[in-house]
Protein backbone atom coordinates (compact mmCIF):
# COMPACT_ATOMS: atom_id res chain seq x y z
CA UNK A 1 0.00 0.00 0.00
CA UNK A 2 2.91 2.35 0.69
CA UNK A 3 4.29 1.77 -2.81
CA UNK A 4 0.85 2.33 -4.36
CA UNK A 5 0.60 5.65 -2.55
CA UNK A 6 4.05 6.62 -3.85
CA UNK A 7 2.89 5.78 -7.37
CA UNK A 8 -0.21 7.94 -6.97
CA UNK A 9 1.89 10.85 -5.71
CA UNK A 10 4.36 10.53 -8.63
CA UNK A 11 2.50 8.79 -11.48
CA UNK A 12 4.68 10.25 -14.23
CA UNK A 13 7.23 7.42 -14.06
CA UNK A 14 4.63 4.70 -14.51
CA UNK A 15 2.89 6.68 -17.26
CA UNK A 16 6.13 7.32 -19.16
CA UNK A 17 7.25 3.70 -18.90
CA UNK A 18 3.82 2.46 -19.97
CA UNK A 19 3.85 4.80 -22.94
CA UNK A 20 7.31 3.52 -23.84
CA UNK A 21 6.11 -0.07 -23.90
CA UNK A 22 2.93 0.79 -25.82
CA UNK A 23 4.79 2.90 -28.39
CA UNK A 24 7.35 0.13 -28.89
CA UNK A 25 4.55 -2.33 -29.59
CA UNK A 26 2.72 0.05 -31.94
CA UNK A 27 5.88 0.94 -33.88
CA UNK A 28 6.89 -2.68 -34.48
CA UNK A 29 3.32 -3.74 -35.25
CA UNK A 30 3.06 -0.94 -37.82
CA UNK A 31 6.46 -1.62 -39.35
CA UNK A 32 5.82 -5.35 -39.76
CA UNK A 33 2.11 -5.26 -40.67
CA UNK A 34 2.94 -6.49 -44.20
CA UNK A 35 5.20 -9.26 -42.98
CA UNK A 36 8.42 -7.77 -44.32
CA UNK A 37 9.51 -4.57 -46.10
CA UNK A 38 8.16 -4.35 -49.64
CA UNK A 39 9.24 -2.50 -52.79
CA UNK A 40 12.73 -1.58 -51.63
CA UNK A 41 14.43 0.69 -54.18
CA UNK A 42 17.19 -0.83 -56.33
CA UNK A 43 18.87 0.24 -59.55
CA UNK A 44 20.12 -1.26 -62.80
CA UNK A 45 23.14 -0.20 -64.86
CA UNK A 46 22.14 -1.33 -68.35
CA UNK A 47 25.21 -1.14 -70.57
CA UNK A 48 23.79 -3.63 -73.04
CA UNK A 49 20.45 -2.00 -73.95
CA UNK A 50 19.18 -5.23 -75.50
CA UNK A 51 15.89 -7.11 -75.35
CA UNK A 52 17.36 -9.44 -72.72
CA UNK A 53 18.52 -6.62 -70.41
CA UNK A 54 15.18 -4.80 -70.66
CA UNK A 55 13.36 -8.04 -69.87
CA UNK A 56 15.51 -8.53 -66.78
CA UNK A 57 14.64 -4.98 -65.63
CA UNK A 58 10.91 -5.62 -66.10
CA UNK A 59 11.00 -8.94 -64.25
CA UNK A 60 13.00 -7.38 -61.43
CA UNK A 61 10.48 -4.56 -61.09
CA UNK A 62 7.60 -7.05 -61.08
CA UNK A 63 8.77 -8.70 -57.85
CA UNK A 64 7.08 -7.68 -54.60
CA UNK A 65 10.27 -7.26 -52.60
CA UNK A 66 12.05 -4.62 -54.69
CA UNK A 67 11.34 -1.99 -57.30
CA UNK A 68 13.63 -0.54 -59.96
CA UNK A 69 14.14 3.04 -58.83
CA UNK A 70 16.12 4.02 -61.93
CA UNK A 71 18.16 2.67 -64.85
CA UNK A 72 21.57 4.30 -64.87
CA UNK A 73 23.94 4.94 -67.77
CA UNK A 74 27.15 4.06 -65.96
CA UNK A 75 28.55 2.64 -62.77
CA UNK A 76 29.38 6.00 -61.14
CA UNK A 77 25.79 7.24 -61.33
CA UNK A 78 24.52 4.11 -59.58
CA UNK A 79 27.26 4.28 -56.97
CA UNK A 80 26.47 7.90 -56.12
CA UNK A 81 22.76 7.07 -55.88
CA UNK A 82 23.62 4.28 -53.41
CA UNK A 83 25.82 6.63 -51.38
CA UNK A 84 22.96 9.16 -51.23
CA UNK A 85 20.67 6.43 -49.89
CA UNK A 86 18.36 6.43 -52.91
CA UNK A 87 18.92 2.72 -53.62
CA UNK A 88 20.16 -0.24 -51.58
CA UNK A 89 21.61 -2.35 -54.40
CA UNK A 90 22.07 -2.37 -58.16
CA UNK A 91 22.76 -4.75 -61.02
CA UNK A 92 25.39 -3.98 -63.63
CA UNK A 93 24.61 -5.65 -66.96
CA UNK A 94 27.73 -5.45 -69.14
CA UNK A 95 27.74 -4.51 -72.80
CA UNK A 96 27.49 -7.41 -75.25
CA UNK A 97 25.45 -9.61 -72.90
CA UNK A 98 22.84 -10.60 -75.48
CA UNK A 99 25.48 -11.22 -78.18
CA UNK A 100 27.36 -13.48 -75.77
CA UNK A 101 24.18 -15.47 -75.19
CA UNK A 102 23.63 -15.88 -78.93
CA UNK A 103 27.22 -17.05 -79.31
CA UNK A 104 26.79 -19.59 -76.46
CA UNK A 105 29.14 -17.65 -74.18
CA UNK A 106 28.60 -17.00 -70.47
CA UNK A 107 27.85 -13.32 -69.71
CA UNK A 108 28.72 -12.02 -66.25
CA UNK A 109 26.39 -9.82 -64.18
CA UNK A 110 27.73 -7.86 -61.21
CA UNK A 111 25.61 -7.25 -58.09
CA UNK A 112 26.52 -4.37 -55.77
CA UNK A 113 24.77 -4.42 -52.39
CA UNK A 114 24.86 -1.92 -49.50
CA UNK A 115 25.17 -4.04 -46.36
CA UNK A 116 25.31 -1.01 -44.06
CA UNK A 117 21.49 -1.30 -43.79
CA UNK A 118 21.14 -4.78 -42.32
CA UNK A 119 17.51 -5.63 -43.07
CA UNK A 120 17.14 -3.68 -46.32
CA UNK A 121 20.52 -4.81 -47.62
CA UNK A 122 19.86 -8.45 -46.78
CA UNK A 123 16.43 -8.46 -48.43
CA UNK A 124 17.69 -6.68 -51.54
CA UNK A 125 20.59 -9.10 -51.83
CA UNK A 126 18.24 -12.06 -51.49
CA UNK A 127 15.83 -10.73 -54.14
CA UNK A 128 18.52 -9.74 -56.63
CA UNK A 129 20.52 -12.94 -56.13
CA UNK A 130 17.36 -14.97 -56.73
CA UNK A 131 16.58 -12.96 -59.87
CA UNK A 132 20.17 -13.46 -61.00
CA UNK A 133 19.84 -17.22 -60.70
CA UNK A 134 16.50 -17.16 -62.50
CA UNK A 135 17.99 -15.00 -65.25
CA UNK A 136 20.92 -17.38 -65.56
CA UNK A 137 18.50 -20.29 -65.80
CA UNK A 138 16.47 -18.48 -68.47
CA UNK A 139 19.60 -17.77 -70.51
CA UNK A 140 20.74 -21.37 -70.15
CA UNK A 141 17.32 -22.59 -71.24
CA UNK A 142 17.44 -20.44 -74.39
CA UNK A 143 20.91 -21.75 -75.21
CA UNK A 144 19.80 -25.38 -74.75
CA UNK A 145 16.70 -24.79 -76.86
CA UNK A 146 18.88 -23.54 -79.71
CA UNK A 147 20.96 -26.69 -79.35
CA UNK A 148 17.86 -28.85 -79.89
CA UNK A 149 17.09 -30.13 -76.37
CA UNK A 150 13.44 -30.67 -75.37
CA UNK A 151 11.87 -29.09 -72.24
CA UNK A 152 12.24 -32.17 -70.03
CA UNK A 153 15.92 -32.49 -70.83
CA UNK A 154 16.43 -28.77 -70.33
CA UNK A 155 14.84 -28.79 -66.85
CA UNK A 156 16.86 -31.87 -65.93
CA UNK A 157 20.06 -30.02 -66.80
CA UNK A 158 19.14 -26.67 -65.26
CA UNK A 159 17.60 -28.03 -62.03
CA UNK A 160 18.44 -31.71 -61.59
CA UNK A 161 17.27 -31.67 -57.95
CA UNK A 162 14.18 -29.71 -56.87
CA UNK A 163 14.07 -28.37 -53.31
CA UNK A 164 11.08 -27.37 -51.20
CA UNK A 165 11.47 -24.87 -48.36
CA UNK A 166 9.03 -25.06 -45.46
CA UNK A 167 9.36 -22.48 -42.69
CA UNK A 168 8.18 -23.98 -39.41
CA UNK A 169 5.24 -22.05 -37.91
CA UNK A 170 5.96 -19.07 -40.17
CA UNK A 171 5.37 -20.01 -43.82
CA UNK A 172 4.74 -16.35 -44.72
CA UNK A 173 8.26 -15.33 -43.52
CA UNK A 174 6.58 -12.62 -41.49
CA UNK A 175 9.26 -10.55 -39.75
CA UNK A 176 6.70 -9.47 -37.16
CA UNK A 177 6.53 -13.04 -35.88
CA UNK A 178 10.30 -13.23 -35.64
CA UNK A 179 10.73 -9.86 -33.93
CA UNK A 180 7.67 -9.04 -31.85
CA UNK A 181 7.16 -12.37 -30.09
CA UNK A 182 10.51 -12.06 -28.35
CA UNK A 183 11.40 -8.37 -28.57
CA UNK A 184 8.18 -7.09 -26.96
CA UNK A 185 8.48 -9.38 -23.87
CA UNK A 186 12.17 -8.42 -23.68
CA UNK A 187 11.23 -4.72 -23.62
CA UNK A 188 8.63 -5.42 -20.93
CA UNK A 189 11.21 -7.26 -18.84
CA UNK A 190 13.71 -4.44 -19.40
CA UNK A 191 11.22 -1.82 -18.19
CA UNK A 192 10.15 -3.92 -15.18
CA UNK A 193 13.78 -4.45 -14.14
CA UNK A 194 14.65 -0.76 -14.53
CA UNK A 195 11.52 0.42 -12.71
CA UNK A 196 12.09 -1.95 -9.79
CA UNK A 197 15.73 -0.93 -9.52
CA UNK A 198 14.78 2.74 -9.73
CA UNK A 199 12.15 2.38 -7.00
CA UNK A 200 14.75 0.94 -4.61
CA UNK A 201 17.39 3.49 -5.64
CA UNK A 202 14.87 6.28 -4.98
CA UNK A 203 14.52 5.11 -1.38
CA UNK A 204 18.28 5.47 -0.94
CA UNK A 205 18.39 8.86 -2.65
CA UNK A 206 15.54 10.21 -0.53
CA UNK A 207 17.08 8.64 2.61
CA UNK A 208 13.79 6.91 3.40
CA UNK A 209 15.11 3.36 3.71
CA UNK A 210 14.57 3.39 7.48
CA UNK A 211 10.88 4.35 7.16
CA UNK A 212 10.48 1.79 4.40
CA UNK A 213 11.91 -0.98 6.59
CA UNK A 214 9.74 0.09 9.54
CA UNK A 215 6.63 -0.39 7.39
CA UNK A 216 7.81 -3.97 6.76
CA UNK A 217 8.48 -4.56 10.49
CA UNK A 218 12.21 -4.74 9.78
CA UNK A 219 11.89 -7.63 7.29
CA UNK A 220 13.83 -6.76 4.12
CA UNK A 221 12.21 -9.56 2.11
CA UNK A 222 8.72 -8.24 2.90
CA UNK A 223 9.90 -4.74 2.04
CA UNK A 224 11.17 -5.85 -1.38
CA UNK A 225 8.08 -7.94 -2.13
CA UNK A 226 5.80 -5.06 -1.15
CA UNK A 227 7.69 -2.75 -3.47
CA UNK A 228 7.67 -5.25 -6.38
CA UNK A 229 4.05 -6.42 -6.29
CA UNK A 230 2.41 -3.30 -7.84
CA UNK A 231 4.90 -3.32 -10.73
CA UNK A 232 4.60 -7.10 -11.14
CA UNK A 233 0.83 -6.84 -11.52
CA UNK A 234 0.98 -3.85 -13.90
CA UNK A 235 3.70 -5.08 -16.26
CA UNK A 236 2.33 -8.62 -16.27
CA UNK A 237 -1.02 -7.19 -17.34
CA UNK A 238 0.64 -5.23 -20.16
CA UNK A 239 2.62 -8.29 -21.30
CA UNK A 240 -0.47 -10.52 -21.32
CA UNK A 241 -2.43 -7.91 -23.30
CA UNK A 242 0.45 -7.76 -25.79
CA UNK A 243 0.41 -11.56 -26.13
CA UNK A 244 -3.37 -11.54 -26.60
CA UNK A 245 -3.00 -9.05 -29.45
CA UNK A 246 -0.10 -10.91 -31.09
CA UNK A 247 -1.41 -14.47 -30.80
CA UNK A 248 -5.08 -13.52 -31.10
CA UNK A 249 -5.83 -10.41 -33.13
CA UNK A 250 -2.64 -10.50 -35.25
CA UNK A 251 -2.82 -14.26 -35.74
CA UNK A 252 0.74 -15.17 -34.75
CA UNK A 253 1.23 -18.97 -34.52
CA UNK A 254 0.48 -20.59 -31.16
CA UNK A 255 0.91 -24.35 -31.51
CA UNK A 256 0.92 -25.15 -27.79
CA UNK A 257 -0.82 -24.14 -24.58
CA UNK A 258 -1.80 -20.51 -24.13
CA UNK A 259 -1.81 -21.01 -20.34
CA UNK A 260 1.84 -22.09 -20.34
CA UNK A 261 2.80 -18.95 -22.28
CA UNK A 262 0.93 -16.79 -19.76
CA UNK A 263 2.75 -18.48 -16.87
CA UNK A 264 6.06 -18.02 -18.71
CA UNK A 265 5.28 -14.30 -19.17
CA UNK A 266 4.50 -13.86 -15.46
CA UNK A 267 7.71 -15.63 -14.47
CA UNK A 268 9.69 -13.48 -16.93
CA UNK A 269 8.47 -10.26 -15.29
CA UNK A 270 9.11 -11.73 -11.83
CA UNK A 271 12.64 -12.87 -12.72
CA UNK A 272 13.50 -9.48 -14.25
CA UNK A 273 12.28 -7.71 -11.11
CA UNK A 274 14.30 -10.04 -8.90
CA UNK A 275 17.43 -9.16 -10.90
CA UNK A 276 16.68 -5.44 -10.54
CA UNK A 277 16.00 -5.77 -6.81
CA UNK A 278 19.23 -7.72 -6.34
CA UNK A 279 21.37 -5.11 -8.11
CA UNK A 280 19.82 -2.11 -6.35
CA UNK A 281 19.90 -3.82 -2.93
CA UNK A 282 23.56 -4.74 -3.18
CA UNK A 283 24.81 -1.36 -4.47
CA UNK A 284 24.41 1.61 -2.14
CA UNK A 285 25.06 4.29 -4.74
CA UNK A 286 21.75 4.97 -6.59
CA UNK A 287 23.46 6.22 -9.77
CA UNK A 288 25.83 3.25 -9.91
CA UNK A 289 23.02 0.76 -9.29
CA UNK A 290 20.96 2.21 -12.15
CA UNK A 291 24.00 2.10 -14.45
CA UNK A 292 24.53 -1.58 -13.64
CA UNK A 293 20.81 -2.29 -14.22
CA UNK A 294 21.02 -0.58 -17.61
CA UNK A 295 24.16 -2.50 -18.61
CA UNK A 296 22.67 -5.82 -17.52
CA UNK A 297 19.41 -5.16 -19.37
CA UNK A 298 21.10 -3.94 -22.56
CA UNK A 299 23.29 -7.04 -22.78
CA UNK A 300 20.23 -9.30 -22.49
CA UNK A 301 19.14 -8.34 -26.03
CA UNK A 302 22.42 -9.66 -27.44
CA UNK A 303 22.86 -12.69 -25.19
CA UNK A 304 19.31 -14.06 -25.31
CA UNK A 305 19.73 -15.99 -28.56
CA UNK A 306 16.99 -14.55 -30.76
CA UNK A 307 19.22 -11.95 -32.44
CA UNK A 308 22.40 -14.05 -32.72
CA UNK A 309 22.73 -17.85 -32.32
CA UNK A 310 24.09 -18.89 -28.96
CA UNK A 311 25.94 -21.80 -30.55
CA UNK A 312 28.03 -19.39 -32.66
CA UNK A 313 29.21 -17.39 -29.65
CA UNK A 314 32.51 -18.03 -27.84
CA UNK A 315 32.15 -20.54 -24.97
CA UNK A 316 32.63 -17.80 -22.36
CA UNK A 317 29.67 -15.80 -23.67
CA UNK A 318 27.57 -18.94 -23.97
CA UNK A 319 27.90 -19.48 -20.23
CA UNK A 320 26.68 -15.90 -19.59
CA UNK A 321 23.50 -16.38 -21.63
CA UNK A 322 21.83 -18.35 -18.86
CA UNK A 323 22.09 -15.37 -16.50
CA UNK A 324 19.33 -13.50 -18.36
CA UNK A 325 15.61 -14.27 -17.86
CA UNK A 326 14.72 -13.45 -21.47
CA UNK A 327 16.90 -16.37 -22.63
CA UNK A 328 14.73 -18.86 -20.74
CA UNK A 329 11.55 -17.14 -21.93
CA UNK A 330 12.78 -17.40 -25.52
CA UNK A 331 13.37 -21.14 -25.10
CA UNK A 332 9.87 -21.50 -23.63
CA UNK A 333 8.38 -19.60 -26.58
CA UNK A 334 10.20 -21.87 -29.01
CA UNK A 335 9.04 -25.07 -27.30
CA UNK A 336 5.44 -23.98 -26.63
CA UNK A 337 4.39 -21.62 -29.42
CA UNK A 338 6.48 -22.93 -32.32
CA UNK A 339 6.89 -26.65 -31.62
CA UNK A 340 3.67 -27.14 -29.65
CA UNK A 341 5.37 -29.05 -26.82
CA UNK A 342 4.01 -29.31 -23.29
CA UNK A 343 5.37 -28.69 -19.83
CA UNK A 344 7.56 -31.80 -19.98
CA UNK A 345 9.80 -30.23 -22.62
CA UNK A 346 10.25 -26.83 -20.96
CA UNK A 347 10.08 -27.42 -17.20
CA UNK A 348 13.82 -26.71 -16.97
CA UNK A 349 13.26 -23.19 -18.30
CA UNK A 350 10.39 -22.63 -15.87
CA UNK A 351 12.64 -23.77 -13.03
CA UNK A 352 15.38 -21.43 -14.27
CA UNK A 353 13.00 -18.46 -14.21
CA UNK A 354 11.88 -19.39 -10.68
CA UNK A 355 15.49 -19.70 -9.57
CA UNK A 356 15.91 -15.95 -10.05
CA UNK A 357 13.97 -15.71 -6.80
CA UNK A 358 17.26 -16.62 -5.10
CA UNK A 359 18.56 -13.22 -6.20
CA UNK A 360 15.66 -11.64 -4.33
CA UNK A 361 16.62 -13.54 -1.17
CA UNK A 362 20.25 -12.47 -1.51
CA UNK A 363 19.16 -8.87 -2.14
CA UNK A 364 16.97 -8.98 0.99
CA UNK A 365 19.90 -10.30 3.01
CA UNK A 366 22.18 -7.53 1.73
CA UNK A 367 19.56 -4.84 2.36
CA UNK A 368 18.97 -6.15 5.88
CA UNK A 369 22.70 -6.22 6.58
CA UNK A 370 23.21 -2.68 5.25
CA UNK A 371 20.27 -1.37 7.30
CA UNK A 372 21.52 -3.05 10.47
CA UNK A 373 25.02 -1.66 9.85
CA UNK A 374 23.71 1.90 9.51
CA UNK A 375 21.60 1.51 12.64
CA UNK A 376 24.61 0.32 14.60
CA UNK A 377 26.63 3.30 13.43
Amino acid sequence: MRECRRLINAPRYLILLTLGAVLTFVIFATMTNKGQPQRLPVGVVDLDGSYLSRRICHELDATSGVKVHAVYNNHMEARRAMQRGEIYAFYEIPAGTYNNVLQFKAPHFVLYNNAAYLLAGTLCYKQLATMGMLAAGAVQREVLRKKGFDEEQIMGLIQPVAFETRNISNPWINYGIYLMTTLIPAVMAFIALMHTGYAIATERRQKSVKRWMQKANGNALYALLGKMIPYTAWYTLLAIIANLIMFGFMGFPMMGSWLLMVVSTILLIFAAQCAGAFISSCINDPSLSMSVCTLYSAMSFSLSGFSYPIESMPPLFQSFCWLYPIRHYFLNYREIAIYGNGFGHCWVNFAALLSFGLLLLIGAFMLNWQTAKKTAQ
